[in-house]
């Protein structure tokens, strides 16, 4: 799950780097991966002794029903607080979508590589394509990933030539997708907002026009998996981001007391995890939590994540209704400069929201 690069006119850049998943390929079990892609970190940060569990449950049937909806969204509200990560199940999304999107998926990621590069990035600073994200120089770690990046929403920002046409079904199919996750989202931020005793017009306000990104990531096996890392420990620079696990290889893990902690996706669930925008508007209330992605040795991991973000015109502070006794936690800065500091770095955890913390 990497930051969520919501807005063309957050403009980014990033270098040219070699497809991982064609140097994997290259790779047998005794081969040596490249130096660049060799991680420390990887082995020398702690893992929880326990470290496979199952977050936090949200049922959005329940949130949504004016029997249960008030315990749900009590919950809600706690995980939000403790946790900033949780499972949504009972979303109401078809089936039949998340279905047909995941085969798109698996199968636009098997095409030959020349065939992908069709839809390679364009220095056109908006990240949209087939690529990579977040090089900033040569001599930089690099992560065990490629990606695949659209803009969904709103739909005058859509550059149809990143969207492929084979298959067949998968420009519809990203599409419908994008309104179900809308739809989801909208129903989220009212919950959310009336948690933070915020009026729902506010929320609505604040991300006017649904700005939403979609990053397919695809996570080549590697036979020195220890050593490497598929999406270095970060926030996600948005509202909130909604993973989809396109296969059953885990690899998401994240840190909680100062541990990593590896996450077991549920069956026909979404992972929901709140980001750095969120955080600063709830005053610190709640949380944008680091994580990470991890790699298997034997097989690829693939997931989609659709980035929900604000309206580009935002100021990021907190809410006035959420400072209590006067005491802000946080400065306040326009969300294109927010986005362009994004984008001049190389991902590293919460440093960028770090910077607008307050001493108190």
């Amino acid at each position: 799950m990497a930051k969520g690069e919501v807005h063309s006119q957050c403009a980014g850049y990033t270098l040219p780097v070699p497809n991982v998943q064609s140097l994997a390929t290259s790779l047998d079990k005794s081969a040596q991966i490249p130096e660049r892609y060799v991680r420390p970190e990887a082995k020398a940060d702690p893992i929880a002794r326990n470290n496979e569990i199952e977050l936090p449950v949200i049922d959005l049937a329940k949130l949504i029903d004016p029997e249960f909806s008030k315990e749900e969204a009590a919950k809600l509200h706690f995980t939000c607080q403790e946790w900033g990560f949780f499972q949504l199940v009972n979303h109401g999304v078809p089936e039949e979508l998340i279905e047909g999107l995941k085969a798109n998926t698996l199968e636009f990621f098997n095409k030959p590589l020349e065939e992908k590069m069709l839809y390679k990035q364009d220095n056109d600073g908006t990240l949209q394509g087939y690529g990579q994200a977040f090089v900033m120089s040569e001599e930089q770690k690099l992560d065990w990933s490629d990606m695949f990046y659209v803009m969904t929403r709103p739909i005058a920002l859509r550059n149809m030539k990143f969207w492929p046409t084979s298959p067949s079904t998968f420009r519809d199919n990203i599409d419908r997708y994008s309104l179900e996750l809308t739809t989801m989202a909208s129903c989220l931020w009212q919950y959310i907002a009336t948690n933070l005793g915020v009026a729902t017009e506010v929320f609505a306000q604040l991300f006017k026009d649904h700005p939403q990104g979609m990053r397919f990531n695809y996570y080549p096996p590697c036979p020195e998996a220890d050593k490497v890392i598929g999406v270095s420990p970060h926030s996600d620079a948005t509202g909130f981001s909604i993973l989809l696990q396109i296969n059953d290889v885990q690899g998401l893990q994240i840190r909680k007391d100062g541990e990593w902690i590896a996450v077991s996706a549920l069956p026909n669930a979404f992972i929901v995890n709140l980001g750095d925008i969120t955080e600063v508007l709830s005053n610190g209330l709640y949380k944008s939590i680091e994580h990470r992605a991890m790699i298997n040795t034997e097989n690829p991991r693939i997931s989609l994540v659709a980035f929900h973000g604000p309206d580009n015109s935002i100021m990021l502070q907190p809410l006035p209704e959420v400072v209590r006794d006067g005491k802000l936690n946080y400065g306040s800065m326009s969300y294109q400069e927010f986005m362009k500091a994004l984008f001049n770095k190389k991902l590293e955890g919460k440093s960028i929201i770090d910077k607008l913390k307050l001493l108190n």
